[in-house]
């Protein structure tokens, strides 16, 4: 059935308009409204790339602490999770501690990747046994939730189930002062600005805490009848 000719005349000046609006001053050119927001896009880019290059050159003070404390916070938990095989930890916590040693031991690589491209000084470590000897910044010693020599010759001694509460216990203090850390981090004026900073620490705090959860739970299954898989 044809169309009356005023429908169709009607729909060919339609279509005809729709084309021009869409050509906009000349073929291949962008309609007038899409210039400004590409324009803000440019600028937009060039401040972020701007922010980035300071961030490399003058890293923030609270940045460079957590980064450089939390590369010595990661490597006593090493030498915590590290006892689980000779001392007869039960396969929950032996599971547990590989998963410590393997993400921690990544985000170490990171951590004194992030250092070294800045030209700062990078912690390095060497473990004998229970004993952390850490070269270079020291101050992740002192960081919140550190164990104590004592502590740690006490951990390095206990066997079978004793060795699966103290250690969920002394690594639930360890867990809860790096979660502290990353608090003072984003309390700190102009810190973890960065993406790397930023993602890095959240990370931290998401796994530590799920971890502190998991083992309160463990310690909770010691109670009954007996540490579960």
């Amino acid at each position: 059935m044809l169309m009356p000719m005023n429908t169709r005349r009607f729909l060919l000046f339609a279509l005809l308009a729709a084309t021009q609006a869409c050509a906009g001053a000349g073929p291949g050119a962008p309609p007038p409204a899409a210039r400004p927001d590409a324009d803000r896009i440019a600028r937009l880019e060039a401040i972020y790339q701007a922010r980035a290059d300071s961030l490399l050159l003058n890293p923030h003070e609270a940045d460079v602490h957590f980064i450089t404390g939390m590369i010595g916070h990661h490597a006593q938990a090493l030498v915590m999770a590290g006892f689980a095989p000779e001392n007869g930890a039960s396969p929950a916590v032996q599971v547990l501690c590989a998963r410590i040693i393997n993400a921690q031991s990544d985000e170490i690589a990171i951590m004194q990747r992030w250092l070294r491209e800045r030209g700062l000084p990078v912690p390095e470590f060497h473990i004998e046994g229970a004993t952390l000897m850490l070269h270079g910044p020291e101050h992740g010693m002192n960081m919140p939730g550190m164990l104590s020599a004592e502590q740690l010759l006490e951990l390095e001694a206990a066997r079978g189930p004793d060795f699966d509460r103290l250690f969920l216990t002394y690594m639930i203090q360890h867990h809860e002062g790096a979660v502290t850390m990353v608090h003072e981090l984003f309390a700190s004026d102009g810190a973890a600005q960065g993406d790397f900073i930023f993602k890095i620490a959240s990370d931290i705090q998401v796994d530590q805490a799920t971890e502190i959860a998991r083992m309160q739970l463990m310690l909770e299954q010691m109670a009954g009848p007996g540490l579960q898989d």
